[in-house]
């Protein structure tokens, strides 16, 4: 019985670490980029955007679909990011397993 007392209260203690893991990665944030950083998207680590910067040489009137691409590519990138930055934070809970919906 005091050895299930014993696995419980690591269970409890890893499970409370997973939440403060997953807490932090909401303050955490990177940048992802496209056409020489002509488009920057900052994310957190909640998958939420948090910020677009378009530099005005990346504006063509003549070629939105160029700029179009390269907010596309510049989201993806930061998404991609966000996605290594919880597997790197949240695996070490997981053993390198990925989980559904844990991140």
């Amino acid at each position: 019985m005091n050895n299930m007392n014993q696995m419980m209260k690591q269970v409890k203690k890893m499970q409370d670490q997973m939440m403060k893991a997953q807490e932090e990665l909401e303050t955490k944030t990177v940048e992802g980029t496209a056409g020489g950083g002509v488009v920057t998207v900052t994310a957190n680590g909640h998958k939420k955007l948090l910020n677009i910067a378009i530099k005005p040489e990346a504006v063509d009137p003549d070629d939105v679909e160029m700029l179009q691409d390269l907010v596309l590519t510049a989201v993806n990138d930061a998404l991609a990011k966000v996605d290594e930055l919880a597997n790197k934070d949240m695996g070490k809970f997981t053993g390198g397993m990925k989980i559904p919906g844990l991140f």
